[in-house]
């Protein structure tokens, strides 16, 4: 267990307190290629990533809060001032994973000097141990960049969402051999670049495998294969809270229905007066009663 709690009597919160324990590292998770698989989670505030901490490697502040937190139809339109309030807050609801957080579209794209200035924002303000981006080839000189100066970088390529307009919809990629030949190159340049990880999203599996054993970066799938060296799964959707299941989906529970029927429980107590009950309310105390 990687988080003990102490109760904040005036809020009735429980706010985490450092156990024993050193938080993994970036090189620490670099070790794990081809060993122990790493177990990522998307997380977005402090109470997700108190309950994920214990169980996960890393732990990833996805741009896709967009689409599960604000209801935006893509990530394109988030901005870097959310990635930073909710990095910040999982940060400080962890204790054990590495905490990764998205750049967000239009936020380092220009030129590797923009996605350092970014980058060094992110980490400053938010306390996480490295950054991800989207992109290949084109971004491998980036990526080198922000590595040379000490960000830690974590790689996406394959499904790359930022990228929705010009790749028209979320659908697999690596259909064709020459889209797989790309994507193959895209990892690698992001690989020997320097980036620590890979995250390789919405591939054919044959591909995956293939990425996997040739570059030396950990790779972390997502609707990708079983043979990378981790998973990673937006936690809205592993934990049931979305009517769609997408193919590479698996729910492994679901919180939707129960939170309804808590909300139906509750509108129901609350209609036919048995709640609040005397459990909940604040009396006069006796002593104060026998005094008048």
């Amino acid at each position: 267990m990687s988080t003990t709690y102490t109760l904040d009597t005036s809020t009735s919160r429980a706010n985490p307190t450092p156990a024993p324990m050193r938080r993994l590292s970036v090189p620490a998770i670099a070790a794990r290629k081809g060993k122990e698989p790493v177990v990522m989670l998307t997380a977005y505030t402090a109470r997700y990533a108190q309950l994920f901490d214990p169980h996960c490697d890393m732990l990833l502040v996805g741009d896709s809060l967009g689409q599960v937190i604000y209801g935006l139809p893509s990530t394109v339109p988030v901005t870097l001032e959310m990635m930073i309030n909710h990095g910040a807050a999982v940060v400080r609801g962890s204790y054990h994973s590495v905490v990764i957080i998205d750049l967000p579209f239009g936020s380092y794209e220009a030129s590797p000097e923009q996605a350092f200035a970014t980058a060094a924002r992110v980490l400053k303000e938010t306390g996480a141990a490295g950054v991800k981006l989207e992109g290949g080839e084109a971004m491998a000189p980036t990526v080198r960049f922000l590595v040379e100066r000490g960000i830690p970088v974590v790689g996406h390529v394959g499904l790359t969402p930022q990228a929705v307009n010009a790749l028209g919809g979320y659908g697999a990629r690596g259909k064709s051999e020459a889209e797989q030949a790309k994507i193959l190159r895209d990892a690698k340049a992001i690989s020997d670049a320097g980036a620590f990880s890979v995250v390789i999203e919405g591939v054919v599996e044959p591909l995956a495998v293939e990425i996997t054993n040739a570059i030396s970066a950990v790779t972390i799938g997502i609707g990708a294969s079983a043979a990378c060296d981790g998973q990673v799964l937006v936690a809205e959707d592993m934990l049931g809270l979305f009517d769609r299941v997408p193919r590479f989906v698996r729910r492994f529970h679901n919180l939707a229905e129960q939170i309804e029927g808590a909300a139906k429980a509750y509108a129901e107590a609350v209609r036919d007066r048995s709640f609040p009950g005397e459990d909940n309310l604040y009396q006069i105390p006796a002593e104060s009663l026998a005094r008048k």
